[in-house]
């Protein structure tokens, strides 16, 4: 088992800044992939970040290339979120996952999900 606990949402103004946590508990050393998705209530949940595990190779999607990070520190089993130039679109809860066997942007490559934070960008 993986558990998986995320923090630093909260509420920002556009164009703010925010750096999401995620600490991973657990069989650690199993995780392939790990990867931020953002869902609203009532849609689909949308890949945003994911990175190898193992590697350190990174997939984006197009709404955040070039303004989101996503890192790890495998001494701290943690993986970060770090969102620059905050728009009133990224106004989502934020879920981290962790998969074993695939990795990219598709929610069902994931087996493991945490309970999320929501992060508020106000215009």
């Amino acid at each position: 088992q993986v558990q998986l606990v995320e923090s630093g949402g909260g509420s920002v103004q556009a164009g703010g800044s925010l750096r999401l946590s995620c600490a991973v508990s657990g069989f650690t050393y199993a995780t392939y992939c790990m990867a931020w998705f953002r869902q609203a209530l009532g849609k689909e949940r949308e890949g945003v970040a994911a990175i190898y595990t193992h590697g350190g190779r990174t997939h984006y999607a197009d709404s955040v290339k070039g303004r989101f990070t996503i890192s790890q520190d495998n001494a701290k089993n943690t993986v970060y979120l770090e969102m620059n130039r905050l728009k009133p679109e990224d106004n989502y809860m934020y879920y981290c996952a962790a998969a074993l066997f695939a990795c990219g942007l598709s929610a069902s490559a994931y087996d493991y999900w945490g309970q999320g934070t929501q992060v508020t960008v106000s215009s």
